[in-house]
């Protein structure tokens, strides 16, 4: 069995909070046992709420912060400690798409030179042919040369967006982690990079960790899908079959808001109340207080997540107790 391009292996990052003024620290689970695999050349989505951990998970896969617990591999080798110059060596070949292009690009610099900026930090490349290596990274992505004498600021939401996925392009990465690169984008202009995604990646034998919010987004980007909750992987499985018959109470309610092509149109689930306080989890699985299907044993007893006869995992006690549940979305 081939070795997973990256591999998170039950990693847990937590974040000291104190309470009120003069109140004491406690600490903020904000991923908490999450274990995911990318595979080479294919697309994880992480989907869920604001607030559920989504963010912190791809800058622990990239190495830019360090798990409280648990393993960060890439091709089967843990991550070099945060900042160490084996880090630096070997991340060049991991990159991040954030969410501002316009926070993400130096506004004093021109998109050319900073498309070319990679090829002279890592040496890539002859010095002579660096400007035509860096046009043509920026026409891969659907820009123009006279875009690239342009600032930041002279480039429209999605063109900057263009500009940084070139840029992320130029050392030539196995993997890119994707955080809400289209959120904050016209829905036209959304499908033109969601589009280039999928082009990029089978042109360049990519890798993606796609976080977003959005599932109309995920389902055209990805392989596989994770579903997360309060800092825990809660649903995991095939793009397909997970959004066409999801099997999580949490995922069902996701899923029910977001319209998708060629499915009929059912009864909204609306979740009660708000996403719990993270320094303060509910004891058992902590989507109970919100949860329609809740038993008893979901109020103390937190589930693991378990495979379920089709291959995907769910952590829930009553979609393993009771696999009507599972039709009951399909």
């Amino acid at each position: 069995m081939s070795v997973p391009l990256l591999h998170l292996r039950n990693v847990s990052r937590r974040y000291p909070m104190r309470r009120g003024l003069l109140g004491r620290t406690v600490d903020v689970r904000a991923v908490d046992g999450v274990s995911l695999t990318v595979e080479r050349g294919r697309t994880l989505g992480l989907v869920g709420e604001s607030g559920s951990g989504k963010s912190t998970t791809g800058r622990l896969a990239l190495g830019l912060e360090a798990p409280d617990a648990g393993d960060v591999l890439f091709q089967g080798a843990p991550l070099p400690p945060p900042d160490s110059r084996e880090w630096r060596r070997l991340r060049s070949r991991m990159q991040m798409i954030y969410q501002d292009p316009l926070g993400a690009l130096d506004r004093r610099l021109p998109i050319m030179e900073q498309t070319r900026e990679p090829f002279d930090v890592h040496g890539l490349g002859e010095p002579k042919d660096r400007d035509a290596m860096a046009l043509a990274l920026l026409q891969s992505v659907g820009l123009r040369a006279d875009q690239g004498r342009r600032y930041p600021h002279e480039l429209s939401g999605g063109q900057r967006q263009r500009a940084v996925v070139a840029r992320a392009l130029a050392t030539k990465p196995d993997l890119l982690v994707c955080d809400e690169p289209v959120s904050a984008l016209d829905v036209s202009i959304q499908a033109q990079l969601i589009n280039l995604f999928v082009d990029l990646q089978h042109e360049f034998d990519l890798s993606l960790l796609f976080i977003s919010h959005d599932l109309k987004v995920i389902r055209q980007v990805s392989h596989r899908v994770a579903v997360m909750y309060l800092g825990r992987i809660v649903e995991e499985g095939e793009a397909d079959l997970l959004l066409q018959a999801p099997a999580h109470p949490y995922t069902q309610a996701l899923v029910s808001a977001a319209p998708m092509p060629g499915r009929r149109s059912r009864p909204r689930i609306v979740l009660e109340g708000d996403p719990p306080n993270p320094a303060a989890r509910p004891s058992g699985c902590a989507f109970h207080p919100r949860c329609p299907a809740a038993r008893a044993r979901c109020r103390v007893e937190s589930p693991a997540l378990l495979p379920l006869p089709d291959g995907r995992r769910a952590a829930c006690h009553v979609a393993h107790d009771e696999p009507r549940l599972l039709k009951a979305a399909g």
